[in-house]
C-alpha cells in the first residue's frame, strides 16, 4: 500500500468532505453498505474516507469513485437523517 502525500490527502479532503456518497454495489466488500446513503466526513492519512450512514458508526472506505458513488443533495434527502449519526457535538442523552 502506497501511502497518499500531504498535498494528495488534502486534494480528497476538498474533494470528498461533506459529499453524499453510496457505495459501489459491485464490490463485495461493500456490498453490506448497498442501498445506503451516506455523507463523508472527512478523509483520513491513509486516503480512506470516513463515512457516517446514520448508524452511530462511521466507516473507513477508500476514496475513490471505484468503491464510493457521489449523490446529489436532492437525492440523499429523505434517506440521509442527519441527527441520526454519530457525529453530533452535543449528542442528545438517553434517558
Amino acid at each position: 500500500m502506497i501511502t497518499p502525500t500531504a498535498e494528495q490527502i488534502a486534494a480528497l479532503k476538498a474533494d470528498w468532505t461533506d459529499q453524499y456518497v453510496k457505495v459501489n454495489p459491485d464490490r463485495p466488500e461493500l456490498r453490506r453498505f448497498a442501498g445506503r446513503i451516506g455523507r463523508v466526513v472527512t478523509v483520513n492519512w491513509y486516503g480512506k474516507a470516513l463515512v457516517d450512514f446514520a448508524d452511530g458508526a462511521w466507516y473507513d472506505i477508500t476514496a475513490s469513485p471505484e468503491f464510493l458513488i457521489r449523490v446529489s443533495a436532492d437525492e440523499a434527502k429523505g434517506k440521509y437523517d442527519p441527527k441520526a449519526n454519530s457525529a453530533q457535538p452535543l449528542p442528545a442523552r438517553g434517558g
